[in-house]
C-alpha cells in the first residue's frame, strides 16, 4: 500500500462509528485531503530550476460542519499536513516550509460546503536562502469553494454542471489547461514543454485573470506572435493562433451553454 493511501486510511479511520455516519451528510474529511492536494497542484509556480507550491492552506467550514469533528480537529490537521507533505515529495515540488493547515469557521458557508485558500509564506526564522524573486510570497490566492458530494434523489436526477474547457493545441496534440498559470517553453520544468530549438527555455506564460486568459512573453529570444502580430502581453480569445519560435499553437476555450 502506498504512503498516500496509508494516510488516507488514517484520515478515514478518525471518524469511524457514530461520527463517521454523521459525516455522510456533511463535509467528508477525506474530501478535504483530496481538495487540498488539488489546490497544491493548481497553484504551482515555476522558478528557474524548481516548481514551488504554497506552504499554507486555510480551510473554511460552516459552524455545523466544524462541530462534527471538534474533538478530532488536531489529529485531522496533523494528518492533512502529512498528506500534503507526502504529495509534494512524490511530485518533487519545492516548499519553503513544511505544509501548514489552518481550520477556521465561515458563517457564510452552508452545511456541506467548504473553502480553501492557499498562500506562500516565507519562514523568517530560517537561515536558508530567500525564495526566487518571481515567487509571490505572502500573497493569498482566491479562495476556492467546494461542496461535499450529495447523493441525488432518484426521482429528481441531478445533472452534472457544465464546465469550461480550455486547451492549447501544439503540433496536433491538445493540452488541457486547469491551472491559473501555465509556463510554455523548451525546459523540462515547463508546464507545456515544446521541442523547438527556436523557443526559449521559459518562453511564455498563459495566465488566467478572472474570466480572461492572457499570453505573456517571459523575455524570450524570438518573442510571442498572436494572429500574426508580435506582442508582449495579449488577451486571448477562442481560436487565436500563437506562434512561439517556429511552432504554432491554437488556443481554444469552450464555455458552458448560456455563458458569455
Amino acid at each position: 500500500m502506498s504512503v498516500l493511501r496509508t494516510i488516507e486510511s488514517k484520515i478515514e479511520g478518525l471518524f469511524e462509528g457514530v461520527f463517521g455516519r454523521a459525516f455522510r451528510t456533511h463535509v467528508q474529511p477525506i474530501e478535504l485531503a483530496r481538495k487540498l492536494v488539488k489546490e497544491m497542484d493548481d497553484h504551482r509556480t515555476v522558478s528557474v530550476s524548481r516548481v514551488y507550491v504554497p506552504n499554507e492552506y486555510t480551510i473554511y467550514l460552516s459552524a455545523q460542519d466544524r462541530r462534527q469533528f471538534a474533538s478530532y480537529e488536531g489529529s485531522l490537521v496533523g494528518e492533512l499536513q502529512e498528506y500534503l507533505a507526502e504529495h509534494a515529495r512524490r511530485e518533487q515540488y519545492a516548499v519553503l516550509t513544511p505544509p501548514r493547515v489552518l481550520v477556521t469557521t465561515d458563517d457564510d458557508l452552508a452545511v456541506g460546503e467548504f473553502g480553501i485558500a492557499t498562500r506562500v509564506v516565507a519562514d523568517e526564522t530560517s537561515g536558508d536562502a530567500p525564495p526566487p524573486p518571481d515567487l509571490p510570497v505572502e500573497q493569498p490566492a482566491q479562495t476556492m469553494i467546494y461542496k461535499a458530494p450529495v447523493t441525488p434523489i432518484p426521482e429528481i436526477p441531478q445533472p452534472e454542471p457544465e464546465r469550461e474547457v480550455v486547451t492549447l493545441t501544439v503540433a496536433g496534440r491538445k493540452h488541457a489547461i486547469s491551472a491559473p498559470r501555465v509556463v510554455l517553453g523548451r525546459s523540462r520544468e515547463c508546464d507545456v514543454r515544446i521541442a523547438d530549438v527556436n523557443i526559449s527555455r521559459r518562453h511564455a506564460e498563459l495566465r488566467q485573470e478572472g474570466a480572461t486568459y492572457w499570453i505573456k512573453d517571459l523575455g524570450s529570444t524570438n518573442g510571442v506572435v498572436v494572429n500574426g502580430r508580435q506582442v508582449e502581453r495579449e488577451r486571448l480569445r477562442d481560436g487565436d493562433r500563437i506562434t512561439l519560435g517556429s511552432t504554432e499553437i491554437v488556443f481554444e476555450r469552450k464555455l458552458p451553454s448560456g455563458a458569455t
